[in-house]
């Protein structure tokens, strides 16, 4: 028996959760073929938007895109010589282009700071300023409250899994993108 929740969401008979919508439009799409993977995807990718929606907003409110706060929050735990706009680029998964504009917003708002390379005079590297960690330190307590009410109801074993089958995910993308990459001749057989 299905029983539909005000969120729009359904339990199979197992009692697990799925989005009756997103059921019936990857059922079409799969042609009759098995869509918990495409299910799956879905919910992660819901899971995602949900989680950023709640960050962009408290960091929006206090004037920083999420982006931006990712980008802090790195700086923050580099050494003091601070990060490479590449370094923080590859960390965030982002293209250097991206970072700039992000450190751009940072240093026009006096959350960071460009310095030279100790090492290479021709570099840059990226510092958090005594500014940027006091809104980091304003900023974590309505966050930390923010991800409790988000995860509400979630053992600490469930999160740990969460985490874990989430970066199983990233893992498989990272594999799947280094095959994509290779040349044809460096590739497996199937």
């Amino acid at each position: 028996m299905k029983h539909v929740h005000n969120s729009g969401l359904a339990r199979d008979a197992d009692g697990t959760l799925y989005d009756p919508g997103v059921r019936a439009s990857m059922q079409a799409f799969a042609a009759g073929e098995d869509t918990l993977a495409l299910e799956t995807a879905a919910a992660v990718r819901s899971a995602a938007q949900a989680v950023d929606r709640l960050r962009s907003q408290g960091a929006g409110g206090r004037g920083l895109s999420a982006g931006a706060l990712d980008v802090l929050a790195r700086l923050n735990t580099a050494s003091d010589e601070g990060s490479s706009i590449g370094e923080l680029a590859r960390a965030a998964g982002v293209s250097s282009r991206n970072v700039t504009g992000l450190v751009d917003t940072l240093e026009r708002d006096g959350l960071a700071q460009r310095v030279r390379d100790e090492r290479d005079r021709r570099s840059v590297r990226v510092r958090i300023t005594p500014a940027g960690r006091d809104w980091l330190d304003s900023f974590r307590r309505p966050t930390q409250r923010a991800m409790s009410a988000v995860f509400q109801g979630f053992t600490e074993d469930e999160l740990a899994r969460f985490r874990d089958l989430c970066l199983r995910t990233v893992e498989n993308q990272h594999r799947i993108e280094q095959y994509l990459n290779a040349p044809p001749r460096d590739r497996p057989a199937p």
